[in-house]
């Protein structure tokens, strides 16, 4: 019989997902989706006050940093257009750097790839993020493998936005089993069949994915120069990540 989720509240996985001002929505509410009535979720940031993402929906976080449980079976990072500042603020990368050394896995979508580079937890790993980030990743040391959910060890990335769903449902299979992803699956009806094929750099052609990468542009430099900056610090170095 298929487990969807009611197993006593100490085997359900622990997972904290990382809120913060300008997240992008879908790449939490996507594997959030996916884990909630399956694991206890944590929802993370420095004070239980309102998030407000990037479509201007507030998230209210159900625990601060500090107080977020040690011990976790996923710590998950979202993208979004605040992901510069987020990456370059040292408390929430001591945080990250702490969780992610003893995480059983410790996964990102979309530009939380780079949030997860800038705290030293991708330096060796493949990963994925969104196709406009993925000549940033290098520069945390993490070798891009562009599919939409990468597994290298203990890592799990997804590429971007919309990808959040994959990430989840592979995510729950590695943690509670393939018969508990599909039930998952069949509930949320997860039978994408998109109206157009412009997902991609690839079908939307070279005039579309030029808009994008004008669009993008922006917090891909200042990804770049925070990469820059914490390695002339040593950032994630200091304090050598378990590799597992």
């Amino acid at each position: 019989m298929t487990d969807t989720g009611t197993s006593p509240a100490h085997l359900r996985p622990q997972v904290a997902m990382l809120l913060y001002p300008g997240l992008t929505l879908l790449d939490l509410f996507g594997p959030h989706t996916v884990f909630a009535h399956t694991m206890d979720v944590h929802l993370v940031w420095k004070t239980t006050d309102p998030v407000i993402s990037d479509t201007g929906v507030a998230v209210q976080p159900t625990t601060t940093l500090g107080d977020c449980p040690v011990d976790l079976d996923v710590l998950f990072v979202p993208g979004g257009a605040a992901q510069d500042k987020v990456a370059a603020d040292e408390e929430v990368l001591t945080f990250l750097e702490d969780r992610g050394a003893r995480a059983r896995y410790v996964t990102a979508v979309c530009g939380g790839s780079l949030v997860l580079g800038a705290a030293g937890l991708l330096r060796g790993y493949q990963a994925a993020t969104h196709w406009s980030g993925r000549d940033v990743l290098a520069l945390f040391g993490a070798e891009n493998v562009s599919e939409r959910v990468v597994i290298d060890r203990n890592r799990i990335t997804g590429g971007g936005v919309t990808a959040g769903l994959d990430f989840g449902l592979v995510v729950q299979a590695e943690l509670l089993g393939e018969d508990v992803a599909k039930f998952t699956q069949l509930i949320m009806e997860y039978d994408p069949r998109p109206p157009f094929t412009a997902g991609s750099p690839k079908g939307a052609g070279p005039e579309l994915t030029a808009q994008a990468r004008a669009f993008t542009e922006p917090i891909n430099t200042s990804m770049t120069a925070i990469a820059e900056d914490l390695a002339t610090r040593g950032w994630g170095r200091a304090r050598p990540v378990a590799i597992v």
